[in-house]
């Protein structure tokens, strides 16, 4: 599932097609992916400008003229494409079959949008803006990470009675919105923190200390468009990249990258999940 590098990835592709212009036209192909789309979806969205495309956690808001907000997660194969005007297109192996293509958006400019979800486990709501972040599915989220919310204190003071595995506490989105499994094996890693650790029982510097590590790893991933594992990519069709500098993460088996270290990546399931560390390194 896109994680928050992916999904900010995904709108800044969308911004300069979408934010300021109209949808001159709509078309909803099926009544629904993981839950039935709005009523009168198309009509809704046709003619509106769109004001302003912004992202929670691993949602894209897309705010408009109406008053209402565009609500959208890609759950696991969702792509949204961009197909500009007049853009030849060649034959790609990667491309997505277009018998997926469910909700199609073509704006003032010639240029498509197009939401494809082979899964269909992706899903699109409207919203009225003034209570976008009442939303059930945006209610409970926790702070941003690059918000001024999310701090070292913050982060103490939510992981203090937390007593599940540090891995588990940082996946759960009450407490930070977006971080996903890919990323927190990351931190984690680089942290040196032994994801099976207990949260509250570890010293409220190393706890401050994920703060900047948070921020780095998702930013970095976020230069580098994102990580492709299988469905992942950008609105022009192209891969991110950053699978290409994990150091935990699907490396199982592999030499730990931590300078001076000799042990080797393990993987165990925690919750579910699957996570990659290194158990001579991370304590």
């Amino acid at each position: 599932m896109p994680e928050l590098p992916e999904v900010e990835t995904v709108r800044r592709g969308l911004q300069p097609a979408m934010e300021g212009r109209r949808i001159v036209d709509a078309e909803v192909r099926r009544v629904d992916l993981r839950r039935p789309f709005p009523e009168h979806m198309a009509e809704r969205l046709r003619g509106q400008r769109v004001l302003r495309l912004h992202r929670r956690a691993k949602y894209i808001l897309v705010d408009l003229g109406s008053r209402e907000t565009l609500l959208i997660h890609l759950g696991m194969s969702g792509r949204l494409l961009v197909d500009m005007a007049n853009q030849a297109h060649f034959h790609d192996d990667r491309a997505p079959d277009r018998r997926h293509d469910h909700v199609v958006l073509r704006m003032e400019t010639g240029t498509q949008v197009t939401f494809n979800d082979a899964r269909r486990f992706g899903l699109m709501d409207l919203v009225a803006t003034e209570r976008a972040e009442a939303h059930p599915l945006l209610a409970g989220l926790g702070p941003e990470p690059f918000g001024n919310a999310f701090d070292e204190s913050y982060l103490v003071h939510a992981l203090s009675q937390r007593r599940s595995p540090i891995k588990t506490a940082l996946l759960d989105q009450r407490t930070i919105a977006g971080l996903g499994n890919i990323y927190a094996c990351e931190v984690l890693h680089r942290a040196g923190l032994d994801p099976t650790r207990r949260a509250d029982r570890i010293a409220a510097g190393r706890i401050a200390g994920l703060v900047p590590i948070i921020r780095a790893v998702l930013q970095e991933a976020i230069d580098a468009g994102g990580s492709s594992l299988r469905d992942h990519r950008q609105t022009n069709g192209e891969l991110g990249y950053f699978q290409h500098a994990f150091q935990a993460y699907g490396r199982e088996g592999e030499p730990c990258r931590t300078p001076g270290c000799d042990g080797a990546i393990r993987r165990i399931v925690q919750s579910g999940r699957s996570t990659f560390y290194c158990g001579k390194c991370q304590r």
